[in-house]
């Protein structure tokens, strides 16, 4: 998938695959490109990726037309706009909590009517050659930002976070939701009827949804609930899975 059509098929709510890409090198991205996934979320919150590794690693995307995302370490709006220089398809900007931090969030990624400082002398801007206003339009309707809703506070906010104006999405992370609602799992009641409520409100106004699923046999009944893209798995968590895989047939075979 062209990189530059992320947005517009999110918003489509057209299929998408992807996956979390946690290792702090580019040839995560190019293997996942060339084998056909839509997008990859580079994670800066919990792996050690630093600005310039995913600049490496929004290059890999690049060169292998799949999306780079990447999922912030915070809210604020250095982060924000960092990765966005780089290059980045769009932002998951976690513990997006109340209406102000999903405002800051969506200001900080835009340059109509938003605060996102202007430079196109980074990859985004083709390093000064596009010009000044083809940059801002092209950046103001390329690029993807989803909350993360993961925190009890959010769920008794939720209709009024995915009103705001200029938020592309939401993904739910069943993870940090889990932990913050006190459940042992995220197959416990309390956790479902949650997830149940964030993807209603997300529907009514018209958001696509974004989710991780522990293997691809809860698409179907997420799909079914109104989500479009998901996110299976970690390139760390694909690799440990098929060494685990091979390590097994190897033993069956000399044994």
């Amino acid at each position: 998938m062209p990189r530059t059509e992320f947005t517009a098929r999110l918003k489509a709510s057209q299929q998408l695959l992807g996956t979390f890409v946690k290792t702090p090198t580019s040839h995560a991205s190019e293997i996942l490109g060339g084998a056909g996934f839509d997008f990859v979320v580079i994670d800066e919150e919990h792996a050690p990726i630093d600005r310039f590794t995913t600049d490496q690693i929004l290059l890999g995307c690049r060169a292998n037309d799949i999306a780079g995302l990447v999922r912030v370490p915070s809210s604020a709006p250095s982060a924000i706009q960092s990765v966005l220089d780089c290059g980045a398809s769009g932002v998951l900007v976690p513990h997006v909590a109340s209406v102000e931090v999903a405002r800051a969030a969506v200001a900080a990624s835009r340059y109509h009517g938003g605060a996102r400082g202007f430079s196109n002398s980074p990859r985004a801007g083709g390093y000064g050659a596009t010009g000044m206003w083809a940059h801002i339009e092209a950046q103001d309707r390329d690029i993807a930002v989803l909350a993360m809703i993961e925190d009890r506070e959010a769920i008794d906010v939720i209709e009024d976070i995915v009103a705001v104006d200029g938020l592309d999405g939401i993904f739910i992370g069943r993870g940090d939701l889990t932990v913050s609602l006190g459940a042992r799992s995220a197959s416990e009641p309390v956790v479902k009827d949650a997830v149940a409520r964030i993807m209603a409100a997300a529907r009514n106004a018209g958001k696509p949804i974004c989710i991780m699923v522990g293997s691809v046999d809860e698409v179907a009944p997420f799909r079914a609930e109104g989500a479009s893209a998901f996110i299976v798995s970690s390139d760390q968590a694909l690799l440990r899975a098929s060494a685990n895989r091979i390590r097994a047939e190897f033993s069956a075979a000399v044994n």
